[in-house]
């Protein structure tokens, strides 16, 4: 089979399979796959499916074998095998139909000046559509952005995005006004947060330079304002961005928002700013899903240069809920693996999940250990004779280690006093269950969820 094209063929197949599975599936999983090889043997091809990650062969081949050996089947119209291999492959961003970027077809803009281009109008460096990770959560607000992007000042003017911290907001926003400037470096775009355009307000009234601050804002492609709910009750910054937003988008330039909040629950807000800002598109981005918190896992892990072992990443997304969250744990373990000379284990992040979820790292826990007994016994409907006792059945046995995993992760009890607590139980009794649920918050949603939920009454 050395005259096909495997390019050509792994892309049919990707066409194909895109209309098979949702867009957040295919965005975060099957687009970063290739045709690594493509021989025959005894009138059946034989291919190997690379794939740019550990995760990610694990993740296709577990989940998506069969669809993907029918498929390509299908587009070779001979019975195929297929295996899956950890590769990278220079020509993937070609197969995932990705857009490519302006940026280099421009041989007169060199690196430099591009990068000059985005501290300038202070975008960070950073966030890209490329390292951001899509799921059912986000999958909505991603296609808005890249829609934008595509169609600055027509799409959707004003793009209003909102939700809690470390969903993704800022990253969205970033990354369309990195677009505008890649296909047009001459692009005059300004991003900051809503205090900082306040800020400039103040300073304009103070220092008599309001036209110059006037000038800087509403002579511009793209407005990018972050967190735009501080705007509220502040009287004078809300004349002035009214009047900047009407500028701006008159001249057909873009406006992005961020908030965490939808316009309509913003505090003092404007009448007038609300219907401009619901004239638009406003879309909302949810709290990461599991699938989406280990691809965050993945993706901030290799941008250090580290490779996590599919179980090490789906130990993290399964005990860390936030994005933002995700992110400083990953800089502490690599901080302190590195300082100490510790190689990354399993263990390892199994020792310091239980140390980060310490209260005494900043979480304020009200209850005491007889109370979180309590409590555990009412969320599971169990008598607390029956929870603590020397019953082995399932339903009463996965309950008790909870109990156990939450009074070590979030009273930080020695081993022996909770199993003194719990029934007079053995230290190695109590390290047992917390390593159990340790591990199965990373494979059970049912798990995390009951997790979630005692935490909540704490």
């Amino acid at each position: 089979m050395d005259n096909i094209d495997k390019n050509k063929t792994w892309k049919d197949t990707l066409e194909s399979l895109r209309v098979s599975v949702s867009d957040a599936t295919y965005k975060t999983y099957l687009a970063n796959t290739h045709l690594a090889d493509l021989k025959e043997n005894q009138g059946r091809a034989v291919a190997q499916i690379g794939c740019n990650s550990v995760y990610i062969k694990n993740q296709v081949e577990s989940r998506y074998f069969g669809i993907v050996q029918d498929t390509l089947s299908r587009i070779l119209e001979k019975p195929v095998d297929i295996s899956f291999i950890v590769k990278s492959s220079s020509v993937t961003k070609e197969n995932v139909d990705k857009t490519p970027s302006p940026l280099f077809d421009q041989p007169k803009i060199d690196k430099l000046v591009f990068n000059e281009a985005i501290k300038r109008a202070r975008l960070r460096m950073g966030f890209t559509f490329e390292n951001f990770a899509v799921s059912s959560s986000n999958q909505f607000a991603h296609a808005a952005a890249e829609a934008v992007f595509k169609n600055p000042g027509q799409a959707y003017n004003p793009l209003f995005i909102w939700g809690g911290v470390g969903v993704g907001k800022t990253h969205l926003m970033h990354s369309v006004g990195r677009c505008i400037l890649e296909a047009n470096i001459d692009s005059k775009i300004v991003a900051c947060t809503a205090e900082d355009f306040t800020n400039d307000i103040v300073e304009g009234i103070r220092n008599k330079t309001t036209p110059q601050v006037r000038k800087k804002y509403r002579s511009i492609d793209a407005l990018l304002i972050d967190d735009i709910q501080f705007i509220g009750g502040k009287d004078t910054a809300q004349e002035e961005f009214f009047h900047t937003f009407n500028a701006v988008t008159s001249a057909g330039g873009q406006v992005i928002l961020t908030s965490d909040k939808p316009p309509s629950e913003i505090a003092k807000l404007e009448d007038r700013l609300k219907s401009r800002f619901e004239a638009g598109l406003i879309v909302d981005i949810t709290n990461p899903d599991f699938e989406l918190r280990c691809a965050i896992v993945q993706i901030k892990a290799e941008e250090r240069g580290l490779k996590l072992e599919s179980e090490m990443v789906q130990l993290i997304a399964g005990n860390i809920d936030s994005a933002r969250e995700i992110q400083g744990f990953l800089v502490k373990l690599f901080s302190q693996a590195n300082f100490k000379g510790t190689e990354i284990t399993h263990e390892y992040i199994q020792n310091l999940l239980g140390k980060s979820q310490d209260p005494s790292n900043g979480h304020e826990i009200k209850a005491n250990p007889t109370e979180v007994v309590a409590m555990v016994s009412k969320y599971f409907s169990l008598g607390k004779r029956e929870l603590l006792g020397a019953s082995r059945k399932r339903p009463i046995v996965r309950p008790r280690q909870i109990l156990m995993y939450i009074l070590k992760t979030q009273l930080d009890l020695p081993f022996q006093e909770i199993g003194r607590l719990v029934g007079g139980r053995d230290h190695t009794t109590v390290m047992h269950g917390v390593e159990k649920i340790t591990q199965l918050a990373s494979e059970s949603g049912d798990i995390r969820e009951d997790i979630k939920g005692i935490k909540k009454t704490l």
